[in-house]
């Protein structure tokens, strides 16, 4: 076929797809490449698409000192020696049972192993790197030798660009990149995750499989077609086309019992035979028609999880002899450990599912509960001061069951002196259980064009704004992140309503503007709720109701007053 055809197994490759058309990639215009390797400009031309995955990977910046082919040529051998690479144990940052063939054939599939552990060799930092023996087995189709390419992998690995993430190689890193995903999909793909909350034991542990969706399941036609563009565009592009396959697989098995015992087997399943259903231009389309968060956005969220994930100790993965299941790391509503008069472990989990994900690693820990502590306002905040976020359950004496989930510390109360003020994050949503579930959010959520920047009425979420704005939060932030992140992790101001959470000694009012979401007494006896315009609810029980059971819930290890904190520090950065 071509000088790049040593590797390939051409009997199982589809050479009709392939044009023999001469062509040549003369643009350097980051535009133009774009637009070129979206549209799969040199997808059907083999050596096409070597020559230009050799010119992308060449212009990638590096390290002074990167590994190149000479340095492949001196250590293989000392490294292999005469052994047979196709049973070569591999290091433990990659998963063994997870080496894609693409359609190697027996040369190709031996030196996949051998330049993983040339890597390992030369690269001692790296201690977590599952998507690696997909990238490599995918360059050896487009290499002349394994030298080649072992020095494009090399080049990928070194990047020392701060502005361009391509592949984890920290068990931290791939963490949080799960938690990220979590959150994205927790966002642009709400029904998708509303069926996996309904499925799944643990849905966090179902999207920490995202990368395995893209590096070990996806087949080699999309998978190349993948890292065109990943090659011009970077990480996102991989968030993107993940988001597109948990849409398409919700879409495709909508209303269909599921295959297995396990979600996480259906979705890998769907993904391996998504030729059935999907190809892809139509993957790509999708996943390019998310209006997704900008790259600074999608950075200062991975270092928000970053950070969560080290205040929580876990920072290299843990050996588990009895189960493969990171038990530590994502399932946080131990059954052991769970008190609640008014959910089951199962609910609690659900709630915990929408909540963002530096916090849903944590135990939900019951701090008031009125069968214990007494109807009284007063011991609702004594008990609940000085934690965030926080969870409030409420359930009515029709058995109907609602609640609120709280971003900050209700001492923040005071600031506003005597005169009942609103506080709070766009983090703040309110929900429902019984009689059936619904959550609603932050109305600018779901339509942010309703965000402007501005000055809002005088309440303490304006006050607090401006505080982080003169301090670690430039004063034009609110016009550089979008409503999502800015409402989110720094408190910005909008005009739009903004009335998440107030207080007094004479009630608690949950959500403001033509209405409340929720208004409990001084009692803790009787309640209302209605619509409101700051979560576009409807009432989440019914409107006059009396409180059977009231609780309040933290997120524990110590999760306390960070949620903007997170992030400011990395503005300075």
């Amino acid at each position: 076929m071509d000088e790049y055809n040593r590797f390939v197994d051409w009997d199982k490759m589809d050479v009709t797809a392939q044009s023999q058309d001469a062509k040549e990639l003369t643009c350097t215009e980051f535009q133009e490449l774009k637009q070129l390797a979206r549209q799969g400009y040199w997808a059907k031309n083999h050596s096409l698409r070597a020559k230009a995955y050799h010119k992308l990977i060449s212009n990638i910046p590096c390290r002074t000192v990167t590994p190149d082919a000479n340095v492949y040529r001196d250590i293989v051998v000392k490294i292999v020696g005469k052994r047979n690479s196709s049973s070569l144990p591999l290091p433990e940052f990659v998963d063994d049972s997870l080496v894609p063939t693409y359609c190697l054939n027996a040369e190709g599939i031996g030196a996949v192993r051998k330049i993983i552990l040339c890597i390992a060799n030369q690269f001692p930092d790296i201690s977590f790197c599952p998507a690696l023996p997909s990238v490599i087995a995918l360059l050896l189709h487009y290499s002349k030798d394994e030298a080649e390419c072992f020095e494009q992998v090399c080049r990928i690995l070194a990047c020392n660009d701060p502005s361009k993430r391509l592949i984890d190689q920290t068990f931290l890193a791939f963490e949080s990149s799960c938690m990220t995903f979590g959150d994205l999909v927790n966002k642009y793909c709400q029904a998708a995750h509303k069926l996996m909350v309904a499925v799944s034991e643990d849905v966090l542990e179902v999207y920490s499989d995202w990368q395995r969706w893209l590096f070990g399941e996806l087949p080699l036609v999309y998978i190349a077609r993948v890292f065109d563009v990943f090659l011009v565009e970077g990480y996102k592009v991989l968030y993107r086309v993940a988001l597109a396959l948990l849409k398409f697989f919700r879409k495709v098995r909508a209303g269909q019992p599921m295959e297995s015992d396990s979600v996480q087997q259906d979705i890998r399943a769907f993904v391996r035979d998504i030729a059935k259903s999907v190809s892809p231009e139509r993957l790509l389309e999708k996943a390019f028609a998310i209006r997704l968060l900008s790259r600074k956005e999608i950075h200062l969220l991975q270092i928000a999880n970053e950070k969560a994930l080290q205040r929580k100790g876990i920072t290299v993965k843990q050996k588990s002899v009895a189960s493969p299941k990171r038990q530590n790391v994502h399932l946080a509503v131990h059954a052991e450990n769970f008190r609640s008069e008014i959910v089951s472990v199962k609910e609690m989990r659900d709630i915990w599912s929408w909540i963002p994900e530096r916090f849903a690693l944590c135990q939900p820990l019951l701090l008031f509960t009125t069968l214990e502590h007494g109807c009284s306002l007063n011991r609702f905040y004594s008990h609940s001061e000085g934690h965030e976020p926080t969870l409030l359950l409420i359930k009515t004496t029709a058995r109907e069951v609602c609640g609120a989930y709280l971003s900050t510390d209700w001492g923040e109360r005071r600031r506003g002196g005597s005169k009942l003020s609103f506080f709070g994050t766009g983090e703040c949503f309110v929900f429902r259980l019984q009689p059936e579930v619904e959550r609603y959010e932050w109305v600018i959520i779901k339509h942010p064009e309703l965000a402007t920047a501005g000055s809002e009425p005088e309440n303490h979420a304006s006050r607090a704004s401006s505080s982080l704005s003169s301090s670690s939060v430039t004063s034009d932030a609110s016009s550089r992140l979008s409503p999502f992140l800015s409402a989110r992790h720094f408190n910005l101001p909008s005009k739009t309503a903004s009335m998440f959470m107030a207080g007094s000694s004479e009630c608690i009012i949950i959500g403001g503007g033509d209405g409340q979401a929720l208004y409990l007494d001084a009692d803790l006896n009787h309640g209302r709720t209605s619509h409101c315009n700051t979560f576009n609810n409807q009432p989440l029980c019914s409107e006059s109701f009396q409180i059977s059971v009231l609780e309040a819930h933290v997120a524990r290890r110590g999760l306390v007053k960070h949620s903007n904190t997170l992030l400011q520090t990395s503005c300075k950065d």
